[in-house]
């Protein structure tokens, strides 16, 4: 079913380890990495994409790292998933380029675009901040 990937776990982590902190404080992967006994190249990538991606601001050099462009509550749960695992797509279908065996004769074409609309709406509506939140969150 739909479930959240490692690489969309370690940014979640990473960003809550982060928005904990003070905003002129730097993150490295290997600090994340040790918290969380995550592995230190996966961590590193999902730092990587999310400062290619505009959310982190990566410095260079010995003493640099990420720090965060926008707050948590600025980050929606889509941009994190989309980052880390491209286009949101419950069936083979829904990725443009991929080609299904049976489209010609699909009776549920309609019905799961709509039920993916759903999802990417879902996901879309909550923030990150929401998300890390915990359990308390109303959704």
């Amino acid at each position: 079913m739909n479930k959240v990937h490692r690489k969309v776990e370690y940014s979640l982590m990473a960003l809550k380890h982060m928005g904990a902190k003070a905003n002129e404080d730097l993150t490295t992967a290997k600090e994340v990495a040790d918290a969380f006994h995550a592995p230190f190249e996966a961590v590193a990538r999902a730092l990587q994409i999310m400062a290619q991606k505009g959310l982190l601001r990566s410095e260079q050099g010995k003493t640099g790292g990420y720090k965060l462009t926008r707050a948590l509550d600025q980050i929606t749960l889509l941009e994190i998933i989309e980052m880390m695992e491209g286009p949101t797509a419950i069936a083979k279908c829904l990725n443009s380029g991929e080609t299904c065996d049976i489209h010609s004769s699909c009776n549920i074409i309609s019905p799961i675009q709509n039920l993916n609309n759903r999802l990417t709406n879902f996901y879309r509506g909550l923030s990150v901040q929401d998300v890390l939140r915990g359990p308390e969150v109303a959704v």
